[in-house]
């Protein structure tokens, strides 16, 4: 059978490589950020080179290529939609199905004279090793959570260490992922004030520009506060929450924020309206919040689904309990 050549890549990247991960930061295209799944050869490794597996999400693929310097490599992308080896193996994208259909059509087995292929740990759990095995004659040892760690695990025999084998997710990591879930987010919440600053103008006389003006900015403030709260505050703030749901522990700090926006500029503010910011923001903040748990080594998915479906009710009915008494202040100033 007639082997199929590998793409060639290195491990240097370049000014698109960077401003292309900065976008898909920031949810700019990042969808479709993603490489030819495929054989790329780094170097120029032989048949005694070390396989590693990876997805094709870009980020993904130069975090590896690039912690790979200096090394001769193959690099064997799998077609997991563009989503990122962690998320792609809980969908199954990044997979026993997957990873042989790609030994299978690169011809893997005559590329290399050996049967070992190096995982991420973090893909682990979309991967039968003994079905691969047992199909294709390879063998799957799983490497260092991190990439940085790759060169340490090579020089150790490859053998992770406690260190390696630990998944962290410090206060940088989870800043990173915040951008995403902010713009994510943002049509829904341009929306939100626009609807706010339109409503604002009702009033028992009809309608009121001046109360649309008024009130809209107000709103558009407490609306803005809830919802940078929950995309970029409770992530900042998880391993010191209280609570285990990420929901309650959004709604403490809605209420937190709230209180101390009314305290500090607010206080002549209507009560029916003051009732109503004190029940919305939490809600908002939670909701906001609850997006994050896609992204966090805090959470499992049974434990997300049980929470979503327990609590995404509550925050329904506190929200539309803010908004009836938010609605009662515009006739009725007590």
């Amino acid at each position: 059978m007639e082997t199929i050549s590998a793409i060639k890549t290195t491990s240097d990247l370049n000014f698109n490589d960077f401003f292309g991960a900065m976008k898909a930061r920031w949810a700019i295209n990042r969808n479709n950020y993603k490489v030819a799944p495929g054989l790329y050869s780094l170097g120029n490794p032989d048949k005694n080179s070390t396989v590693f597996v990876t997805a094709n999400y870009k980020l993904s693929f130069d975090t590896l290529r690039k912690n790979l310097s200096e090394l001769d490599a193959w690099i064997l992308v799998l077609d997991t939609k563009g989503v990122n080896v962690w998320c792609a193996a809980g969908k199954g994208t990044f997979g026993t199905e997957e990873l042989i259909s790609k030994i299978e059509s690169t011809n893997l087995a005559d590329v290399v004279n050996h049967k070992k292929l190096i995982l991420p740990q973090l893909g682990a759990v979309g991967v039968a090793a003994h079905e691969i095995k047992s199909r294709t004659g390879f063998n799957v040892k799983y490497g260092p959570v991190e990439a940085k760690d790759i060169k340490k695990f090579i020089s150790n025999n490859f053998r992770s260490d406690s260190q390696m084998r630990t998944v962290e997710f410090k206060t940088f990591q989870r800043l990173k992922l915040t951008p995403v879930e902010l713009v994510g987010g943002l049509t829904h919440f341009l929306l939100f004030v626009a609807s706010f600053i339109i409503l604002s103008g009702i009033n028992k006389s009809g309608y009121s520009l001046d109360f649309a003006f008024e009130k809209g900015l107000r709103s558009a403030l407490f609306i803005t506060i809830g919802y940078l709260s929950g995309t970029i505050i409770c992530p900042l703030l998880i391993p010191i929450f209280p609570f285990r749901h990420f929901s309650l522990n959004g709604i403490l700090l809605g209420l937190i924020t709230t209180t101390t926006t009314i305290f500090l500029g607010f206080n002549d503010m209507a009560l029916f309206e003051k009732i109503g910011w004190m029940l919305m923001i939490p809600a908002i903040n939670a909701y906001a919040f609850l997006n994050f748990t896609g992204c966090t080594t805090f959470t499992s998915l049974s434990g997300v689904l049980k929470e979503m479906k327990t609590f995404i009710p509550i925050i329904i009915i506190i929200f539309a309990i803010g908004f009836i008494s938010w609605i009662i202040s515009n006739f009725w100033i007590l």
